[in-house]
C-alpha cells in the first residue's frame, strides 16, 4: 500500500515521501497514529498545506530561539561551590545547577540544552553552549567561584 508520511518516520522515511508499506503496518500503525495517509490526490494537496504551516512553525520557533539567545549571550552567571586542595571543586558543576541559576534569572531553559563537553571540576570562567534549536546555539559565559563558608 502507498502511503504519504505526514512525518519524519525513523527507518522509512522523512515528511512528504510517497512509500510502499505492507497494509497491517499502514491500517494498524502509521494511519491511526496520524503518521500518514493513504496516498490520493486529495491527501498530497493537503499534505502540501501541512508542509507549509510546519515550515511555518519552524521559522517562528528559530526566530524567537534566535532572540532568546541574544539575550542569554548577554548573561554572566556565577555559581558557588565547596572547594577542596588546588582549587578541586567537591563534585562538579551539572546542567541541572545551571538551569536553576537561569532560572533565578527568570529564563526557562530544558537542562538537557545545556551541553557540557566536559564536567566542569575546577574554579574558573567557562563557556556553557545552550541549545535552544536544532540552527540556534548561545554560549554563555560561566563563573565558577569558591563558596564562603
Amino acid at each position: 500500500m502507498k502511503v504519504i508520511l505526514r512525518q519524519d518516520v525513523e527507518n522509512l522515511g522523512k515528511m512528504g515521501d510517497i512509500v510502499e508499506v505492507r497494509d497491517g503496518y499502514a491500517r494498524n500503525y502509521l494511519i491511526p497514529r496520524g503518521l500518514a495517509y493513504y496516498a490520493s490526490e486529495g491527501a498530497i494537496r493537503r499534505l502540501e498545506q501541512e508542509k507549509r504551516q510546519y515550515q511555518r512553525r519552524l521559522e517562528r520557533e528559530r526566530i524567537s530561539a534566535q532572540e532568546l539567545a541574544a539575550q542569554l549571550e548577554q548573561l554572566v552567571l556565577s555559581i558557588p561551590m565547596r572547594v577542596g586542595e588546588e582549587g578541586r571543586l567537591f563534585g562538579s558543576v551539572t546542567p541541572q545547577m545551571i538551569a536553576d541559576e537561569l532560572s533565578l534569572r527568570g529564563f526557562t531553559i530544558d537542562r538537557r540544552a545545556i551541553v557540557l563537553e566536559e564536567p566542569i571540576r575546577s574554579l574558573g570562567t567557562f563557556e556553557v553552549k545552550i541549545k535552544l534549536h536544532p540552527e540556534v546555539v548561545a554560549t554563555v559565559k560561566l563563573w565558577v567561584t569558591s563558596a564562603e563558608e
